[in-house]
């Protein structure tokens, strides 16, 4: 019995080691945001928060951590967004930038005020600010 114990503790203890995290970024400037806020700074609902003009960024579209994004956070399907903005491109809309890998958002976050991406939490520095964060 005290194996089967320690042999749960030890599997939790592992899953949680190996739990990938991930987090929204944005400069040290940009104001907290909650998560409904974030969805519509993603499907581009809301552009200005605090007099800044808002530019959310997207990595490649089929990379796994956009997918988990859109899965986990903005709680929508690759299907169901891209019906989403084929429907907003009629209205003029545009979706977020694409940019190639994390190191790119990083930058471009650092550049541009109101800027907002994800990437992995092991990628965070000094500059950006945690807006949310997520696990897998």
């Amino acid at each position: 019995m005290k194996r089967v114990h320690l042999l749960i503790l030890l599997t939790l203890l592992y899953s949680d080691i190996l739990a990938d995290k991930y987090v929204v970024v944005s400069n040290k400037k940009m104001q907290d945001i909650s998560q409904s806020q974030l969805r519509a700074i993603y499907l581009k609902k809301l552009s200005i928060l605090g007099g800044v003009r808002l530019v959310p960024v997207n990595l490649q579209a089929r990379s796994f951590l956009r997918v988990n994004f859109e899965n986990r956070v903005l709680n929508m399907s690759f299907e169901r967004l891209k019906s989403y903005w084929s429907a907003q491109h009629y209205l003029g809309h545009r979706p977020p930038l694409s940019m190639q890998s994390q190191e790119s958002i990083i930058a471009f976050i650092k550049r541009v005020d109101g800027a907002i991406g994800y990437i992995k939490a092991e990628k965070l520095d000094a500059e950006l600010k945690v807006l949310y964060e997520w696990e897998d």
